[in-house]
């Protein structure tokens, strides 16, 4: 378990050095589908982490203070963990160029503009082999990783492999789910009663997708991020929108900045077997938090009412689950009155 949490620490510090190496950039790679890195190379395999999936390592034990307050390492998953048991060959997808070669990581430029990183394996090449798609091995999967991180590169910006036309067969029949909407004076305050709201409060959504395929292992039946998360505000009693259609998390292309991480998750969020300390959450599933107002919504700008916020999870196959939550909106001084 030692030798687990000083992997997955050295592993966070090295995303997040390589999520920060690069600046965005628009895509326009030419280069088409392609198939997955593991044997067999036509068939879908479990993906145990999504892209913009929370990766956090907290500087603090695991308590409610250190989820509300503790520094540490933060970032947007910049690619997908595509489940492999340890020592598993890791084949190219794409013909291309070895261009990096760093611990237990490489690259391999794939030209038009789109390079592949692959993660987590012992390296059998050089910087400067030609490589071939389904042919050469780049290495194999490193004990305790129980999985190959792949990434895609678009003119030097990370997109999703899992976007249509990236990644391929790939297919989910099932949608993802919002477990919960809340009311907060704060976004690490105490929940709001929702019979009575005023002011300026933080409406956060619990919201959660599960891989299409099982995951094997230890990492069996933990959640990943949807693809997008939005909501909209309507008058309860007749449906009228007051607050159109507003997306705060989309990752079916691209991430956010990563300056924006507690921006776009609220306190409380952290990732699958997250790190807390010396801590680590061993098959513990994480938790997924989506700020749906950042800085918060002024209900002083709403006539009294009822309210229904309703947000929406869509994966990256469109699959789609909603769920709302009515409030009251009492602006006016005392408790009692419509």
């Amino acid at each position: 378990m030692r030798n687990l949490l000083a992997f997955l620490i050295a592993a966070a510090a090295a995303m997040l050095v390589a999520g920060a190496a690069h600046p965005a950039a628009a895509s326009t790679s030419t280069l088409g589908p392609y198939g997955w890195p593991i044997k067999p190379f036509d068939v879908a395999h479990p993906v145990r982490g999504g892209f913009g999936d929370p990766r956090t390592v907290f500087h603090g034990p695991p308590t409610a203070r250190t989820l509300l307050t503790s520094s540490g390492s933060f970032q947007f998953h910049f690619g997908i963990d595509i489940s492999a048991p340890d020592g598993t060959a890791v084949y190219p997808v794409a013909d291309g160029t070895v261009t990096a070669v760093h611990g237990d990581w490489l690259q391999v430029d794939s030209g038009v503009g789109r390079a592949f990183q692959y993660w987590h394996v012992t390296s059998a090449v050089a910087i400067g082999d030609r490589v071939t798609t389904d042919v050469t091995v780049l290495g194999h999967i490193v004990r305790g990783a129980g999985h190959v991180h792949l990434s895609e590169r678009d003119d030097r910006q990370y997109v999703n492999p899992l976007a249509p036309g990236h990644l391929e067969p790939y297919g989910d029949a099932t949608a993802p789910h919002v477990a919960s909407i809340e009311l907060k004076q704060s976004v690490s305050g105490p929940d709001l009663v929702p019979t009575l709201v005023r002011g300026r409060i933080e409406l956060i959504a619990d919201a959660y997708d599960t891989p299409s395929l099982q995951v094997p292992g230890d990492w069996h039946g933990l959640p990943v991020t949807p693809a997008v998360v939005e909501w909209r505000l309507q008058d309860a009693r007749t449906g009228h929108v007051v607050v159109p259609e507003r997306v705060v998390y989309d990752v079916r292309s691209v991430l956010p900045p990563r300056s924006e991480f507690w921006t776009v998750y609220a306190r409380g969020t952290y990732q699958n077997m997250s790190v807390f300390g010396r801590h680590y959450s061993y098959m513990q599933p994480g938790s997924y938090l989506f700020r749906l107002t950042p800085g918060g919504l002024d209900t002083r700008t709403l006539a009294d009412g009822v309210y229904e916020v309703v947000v929406t999870a869509i994966d990256i196959r469109g699959n789609r689950t909603s769920a709302s939550r009515r409030f009251d909106v009492h602006n006016r001084p005392g408790i009692v009155g419509v």
